[in-house]
């Protein structure tokens, strides 16, 4: 039998796709809803075998049934969406201003010695210290909600990106200019290859806040919204509700990180980390 004959049964044989990534997947989520399935089962039975009472602590069945109720009446998709929409303009206003101030920050001393100081005293403000004033300035309506979200954005993208460029290794700087690059060349092969990293993680902190004072915008005057729904919650006496909201509110986060994880993951290819090889 001759060589290429046989080189074409090989090829023939061979498996079509390796399962073992198939598998390290399947087990990653497996792992990731492991604990809340656990821990769900777990306060069911301790419900139904009467050890609580389950009413300010509902079971995850009366709390599913809450679930039920708002979408089949179209209420959870509505506050969802109003969460949603607020949550995206107020991270998108507040992560273009963090990191235009943070890169100019970054880069001149100037601007860093001006400006830093008074950022860093405002970055310790409460979230709801800002609730009046936005009030007073913009209304009840959604420039406020926005605004708030947007401050909780901004400083977590100041402090990724300012702090990124001043980390900048020296010695990089120095290899681009042995090889004579252009600065064009030394800010898109040097520069912002090694800023990156940190900018995206800035970028996810920031959105983590977004949802957190998005809760805070909410509780002015809103009439949609998760925040709306955990304080009708609070008023008509429905923990199902209140916890249905902090699930919806949870998972929304987690699948807004997730999405920009993907979004970037094509900027991070270059990268070779110890753990991916784990």
């Amino acid at each position: 039998m001759s060589e290429q004959s046989l080189k074409q049964e090989h090829d023939n044989a061979a498996p079509p796709a390796p399962r073992s990534s198939v598998m390290r997947r399947v087990s990653h989520y497996a792992l990731a809803f492991a604990l809340p399935v656990l821990l769900a089962l777990g306060w069911e039975y301790a419900v139904r075998a009467g050890w609580s009472n389950g009413r300010l602590m509902p079971p995850p069945s009366r709390i599913l049934d809450a679930f039920a109720d708002l979408a089949q009446s179209g209420e959870l998709w509505t506050h969802i969406l109003a969460t949603l929409m607020r949550v995206l303009a107020g991270f998108a206003l507040g992560a273009v201003s963090g990191a235009i101030i943070g890169a100019l920050s970054g880069v001149s001393d100037i601007a860093r010695r001006t400006l830093d100081p008074s950022l860093q005293a405002l970055r310790s403000v409460p979230s709801i210290a800002w609730v009046p004033l936005f009030l007073l300035w913009l209304g009840i309506f959604e420039a406020s909600k926005i605004a708030l979200i947007a401050v909780g954005v901004f400083f977590p993208v100041y402090l990724g990106v300012s702090g990124a460029i001043e980390s900048i290794d020296r010695k990089l700087v120095e290899v681009g200019r042995v090889f004579r690059l252009t600065p064009f060349q030394m800010v898109t092969r040097i520069l912002l290859p090694a800023i990156l990293p940190a900018t995206i993680i800035a970028l996810r902190a920031g959105l983590g806040l977004g949802f957190m004072f998005v809760v805070a915008a909410e509780f002015m005057g809103a009439s949609e919204g998760l925040g709306y729904l955990l304080v009708d919650g609070q008023q008509m006496g429905r923990p199902d509700r209140i916890l249905a909201a902090i699930i919806a509110f949870a998972a929304l986060g987690k699948i807004c990180d997730g999405i920009l994880v993907i979004l970037t993951r094509p900027l991070l290819r270059w990268q070779d980390l110890a753990r991916s090889k784990l």
